[in-house]
């Protein structure tokens, strides 16, 4: 399955993009087929989730306010896919999306980042799609208004008095030096150019109010437009410019206007580790109450309510939320009831056996083993693999797993690095020949120290 290049279409007053419209769910499970094993309940979960935003999206604007996203709650443990599976969904998607870690909010009150600014952040990564989409879609005009300025330092412009002729003989000489700038040729020729100071911004964790504020003191320092001039070469200046071609070219009120409909309409929040801010009924002697304060802060914006950010408000009653934890110390009803009855879905994913690691190995797009023999042949070692060193692989991290703690194929980092480290080390020595890792190689690397429990500990 191909993806192509992701172009927005309005809807009424919306927009989303062509590529997940035109996308049914068993494409999109598909799509995630070629890189995630097994999980088909995740899958499909995401897969009408994402299908309904665009279902959504036909229906007349009365019936849209009513529909509000079904949040998916995924619970399975470490390395099985959970994070994955949200990473592939942003890939395909073009529609805004982050990725969040809960245990990284506090409450309201304590030091550290308010849950709002997930939503702030949200609204960031919907600004930068579209402002790519319209850097690729203007990218000629905003090429071209970086060789004029380049070589308008090279033939400064005539007065405005010189006759008709020497105007026509300008304009030729100019088109010409214009071609030998875009061609390269003079790429190292010096030239002085003028270029604004860079704004410096504040992190978007701080308060809405603050960030204005810095702003509206920036923008007051700056009122004489304070310009750098710099001697550079023309390759140079060709990359400096870029930033007020950007300026100039780009509707950038417009694209804020966009960013915050689409992170509105069609944004997407995925949560990971929501079970660290769930307090276990056997803690309840010693609750925290930052925890349970991040849950409570976490309802409204699940619910639905307004978010001011730095280019306006913004209604979080249809962003889709997908929260995923391993629950191994808790259980999702630790989640206070009303953040629970926020996550109507709920999906588990199942833990991984030797099949599906070695499903892993074998059967991925762009899987470890392929970045493995991509890696090595850049020092002209053609990496192999045996299917029964797959199978060996695959077998003796499972065992691992079962021995110490279960953390999913992310083992097979680790126990391949261990079979492939003295040939990464020694690379120079094995330059221009085939290398073919066997079973009996993966065994005698790897056997000894998944039997002995303690060693595996430490080591795998």
């Amino acid at each position: 399955m191909h993806l192509h290049k992701h172009k927005y279409q309005n809807f009424g007053d919306y927009t989303m993009s062509d590529l997940v419209i035109s996308q049914t769910p068993r494409e999109i499970v598909r799509y995630l087929d070629e890189y995630i094993i097994g999980q088909k309940d995740a899958k499909k979960a995401v897969a009408i989730a994402l299908r309904n935003r665009y279902r959504r999206l036909q229906l007349s604007k009365e019936m849209q306010d009513e529909i509000t996203p079904k949040n998916i709650l995924m619970i399975g443990s470490t390395g099985v896919g959970k994070t994955e599976i949200a990473r592939r969904m942003a890939k395909l998607m073009g529609l805004p999306f982050i990725k969040v870690e809960a245990s990284k909010y506090t409450e309201v009150g304590f030091v550290g980042r308010d849950v709002e600014s997930m939503v702030r952040d949200l609204v960031n990564a919907s600004i930068n799609l579209l402002q790519n989409q319209q850097k690729e879609e203007s990218a000629d005009k905003i090429e071209d208004y970086i060789l004029d300025k380049i070589t308008q330092k090279l033939l400064p412009p005539l007065p405005t008095s010189v006759s008709e002729e020497k105007k026509q003989e300008y304009s030729a000489s100019f088109q010409r030096m214009k071609e030998k700038v875009k061609s390269g040729v003079m790429d190292n020729t010096k030239i002085t150019i003028e270029i604004s100071k860079q704004e410096e911004r504040l992190d978007d964790g701080f308060p809405t109010e603050l960030i204005k504020v810095q702003e509206s003191l920036i923008k007051a320092l700056n009122m004489k437009g304070d310009k750098i001039k710099k001697e550079v070469s023309i390759k140079e200046a060709k990359e400096m410019l870029k930033p007020e071609a950007h300026n100039v070219v780009l509707d950038s009120e417009a694209i804020k206007a966009d960013a915050l409909k689409l992170a509105e309409q069609s944004g997407i929040i995925f949560i990971d580790e929501i079970d660290k801010i769930a307090v276990s009924s056997k803690d309840s002697s010693k609750q925290d109450p930052s925890k349970e304060g991040v849950q409570r802060d976490l309802l409204p914006i699940v619910e639905g309510s307004i978010v001011q950010t730095r280019y306006g408000q913004i209604r979080t009653d249809h962003i889709l939320f997908i929260a995923a934890g391993a629950f191994h110390f808790s259980k999702p009803s630790d989640l206070i009831p009303e953040l629970q009855g926020r996550f109507p879905l709920r999906v588990e994913l199942q833990t991984l056996d030797d099949e599906a690691l070695y499903q892993i190995l074998a059967k991925t797009k762009n899987s470890i083993i392929r970045q493995y023999q991509s890696l090595l042949s850049v020092e002209k070692i053609q990496l192999e693999f045996e299917d029964l060193a797959l199978r060996a692989l695959a077998q003796l991290s499972y065992h691992a797993n079962e021995k110490t703690e279960d953390i999913g194929a992310r083992r097979l980092h680790t126990t391949i690095e261990r079979v492939l480290e003295d040939i990464s080390f020694c690379a120079e020595d094995y330059a221009g020949q085939k290398v073919v890792i066997t079973e009996s190689l993966v065994r005698e690397r790897l056997n000894d120290l998944v039997e002995n429990v303690d060693l595996a500990r430490y080591i795998l």
